[in-house]
């Protein structure tokens, strides 16, 4: 008899793990990509009671070492992945540009892309150098790890170690806020966060690249030479409720929330 009610209390309490496995998925990854998925995640928990999406940050290379390791359900990787990374699963849901920013009163209106890379470098250390103000400039870079550093280098030829940077940032806000609380600062940011944080009064510009303005709607006609993909990944090919998740992320119920932010649905 005791054994009989031991065996049966195990038996219910591995089944609530089971529940609660099932009703939850936990995202983890790139800055850019979560605060979409979180908005995704609380319209897919709203159409599906009971269950919840945790979304975290932390950028592309910790998405992809949790969802290798399993510690998280899918992975937030904004970009393409790379051949080592080929036992794993990406699942398109929008594509974004990455723009070079500077502070709104900044006089300059356009760099060329030797410009960046002398800026970068150190070669070129003041605006006036390139027709601005006698300013030092604060090079603002991304912290390692991130996928808008590794396609910068990529788009402008650089290692990390080439560039001579007075400020490392992680996401894309604080990269803004640090641009915009410092006027001879230059940077770089997903177009659709800088897009939008322009539009509501933030000071800072977005410069063009090879001529092409950085706007949305140059990388949905994919005109803008620095976009990439904002991928969900997955260790396998997904199924149960990570499967209902992509799926939902993928489709046109999504739409809206994708162009709230400033990104190009898939």
């Amino acid at each position: 008899m005791i054994i009989r009610a031991v065996l049966a209390v195990l038996s219910l309490s591995l089944s609530a793990t089971s529940l609660a496995a099932d009703n939850k998925l936990v995202l983890t990854g790139s800055s850019t990509i979560a605060p979409l998925a979180l908005e995704i995640g609380r319209r897919f928990e709203s159409l599906n009671p009971g269950v919840r999406v945790d979304v975290q940050s932390g950028g592309s290379s910790r998405g992809i070492a949790d969802a290798r390791s399993g510690l998280a359900d899918i992975g937030l990787v904004s970009r393409a992945l790379k051949p080592e990374e080929a036992d794993l699963s990406a699942h398109l849901i929008a594509r974004d540009g990455i723009t070079v920013i500077t502070h709104a009163s900044n006089p300059i209106k356009a760099l060329s892309k030797q410009q960046i890379i002398d800026i970068y470098t150190g070669k070129i250390s003041n605006w006036k150098a390139v027709g601005g103000r006698d300013q030092r400039i604060t090079v603002v870079n991304k912290a390692e790890g991130r996928s808008t550093l590794e396609l910068f280098t990529q788009h402008f030829g650089l290692k990390n170690p080439d560039i001579r940077a007075q400020v490392v940032i992680g996401d894309n806000q604080q990269g803004i806020k640090t641009v915009a609380g410092n006027p001879s600062a230059i940077g770089y940011v997903s177009i659709g966060t800088a897009e939008y944080e322009a539009e509501v009064g933030t000071p800072i510009r977005l410069l063009p690249l090879n001529g092409i303005q950085a706007l949305v709607a140059n990388v949905s006609n994919e005109r803008f030479p620095l976009a990439r993909p904002l991928n969900l990944v997955t260790k396998t090919a997904p199924t149960g409720l990570a499967k209902r998740f992509i799926d939902f992320a993928q489709s046109a119920a999504v739409h809206d929330i994708v162009r709230d932010q400033f990104f190009v649905p898939r």
